[in-house]
């Protein structure tokens, strides 16, 4: 098992690293010289230097690259001062640590996550079993139609729709609204309940649809059909055998969609207007605020490759055969 999560872990870091190289010269890539942006409208050449000797773009790239890499796990100085790791740059915007900007935002974006990850599971998981449990019955029908329909709905059109719904109209909800859960856990989950719902709602589709399916496939296994001659009651034989074995494709395909559910987060947060990662990259692109936009990339793909290493870890206790793999 230690080996296994080793590999994985070794995979991410890797796959990070390219990631942190690409968007890092990506960021040069573009036509115009970074530290114009940075200096304004009313921008002159002794300013212009000044801003490369600050922020270190005199030196050649791959330099500049090495330097970006080093501050990220011991810090970084900058002629206006020294950037404690992990040292992402400094905002073009407003002069600000791009990591504790990103730090200040990054609480919401959490909150939405991992809250909407178990609405959809909760819920999702629960239909599914329920319809596979009463097969061809008016709920399974039911379920599976609701289903379908929810699963072509988008954030972007479900948000405004509910807003108008329940805030507007009949004002039995809150406007969505960023409350830190120290200061306020009531709060804090009255203003994410309906961002939670509008973000889970795919997601909840898709997963009734996947776990009716495969609990009907496991039903149909040997195994259970064999626990089921020795007379055990078709309850226990649902939770203790079908069960377990229909989580070993719903844990894989979760793994996929951790990356779709943190840009979910972050499509909601833009939805409603909440101050997150989401918000925060796109006013970092609007602005042409490069440093602070390359950090939330390479941040964002970290915690979604930490995420799939969870996943396997998940999946590897599920099933023991994946750590010979």
């Amino acid at each position: 098992m230690l080996q296994f999560l080793l590999r994985r872990t070794f995979g991410a870091v890797l796959t990070l690293f390219l990631i942190s190289a690409v968007t890092f010269f990506m960021f040069f890539a573009i036509p115009q010289d970074p530290a114009l942006l940075a200096c304004g409208k009313n921008c002159t050449p002794d300013a212009l230097a000044v801003i490369h000797q600050n922020l270190g773009l005199d030196k050649p790239v791959p330099v500049q690259f090495w330097n970006f890499m080093v501050g990220i796990f011991a810090g970084r100085d900058f002629a206006v001062g020294h950037c404690a790791a992990p040292c992402f740059g400094i905002s073009f915007n407003n002069q600000q640590l791009v990591w504790d900007t990103i730090v200040d935002r990054f609480p919401l974006t959490l909150s939405l996550s991992i809250g909407g990850l178990i609405v959809f599971l909760i819920v999702g998981l629960g239909a599914g079993m329920m319809a596979a449990w009463k097969k061809g019955t008016a709920t399974d029908k039911a379920f599976s139609s609701a289903s379908l329909v929810l699963s072509s709905l988008q954030i972007y059109f479900l948000g405004p729709v509910v807003l108008g719904l329940f805030v507007y109209s009949t004002g039995w909800l809150d406007k969505p609204k960023w409350v830190p859960l120290t200061e306020s856990p009531s709060g804090w989950f009255m203003g994410l309940l309906i961002p939670w719902f509008v973000m889970s709602v795919i997601f909840t589709a898709n997963y009734t649809r996947m776990s009716r399916s495969t609990m009907i496939e496991q039903l149909q296994e040997e195994h259970v059909r064999a626990a089921r001659a020795k007379g055990m009651t078709s309850r226990y034989v649902f939770f203790r055998y079908a069960w377990r074995g229909s989580l070993i494709p719903i844990v894989t395909i979760l793994g996929m969609d951790l990356g779709a559910l943190f840009g979910g987060a972050m499509v909601t947060e833009i939805t409603f207007g909440l101050p997150g990662i989401g918000l925060l990259a796109r006013d970092s692109v609007l602005n042409k605020d490069l440093p602070l936009t390359m950090g939330v990339m390479i941040v964002s793909a970290a915690f979604i490759l930490l995420f799939n290493v969870i996943v396997d870890a998940m999946y590897a206790l599920i099933d023991p055969r994946v750590r010979l793999s």
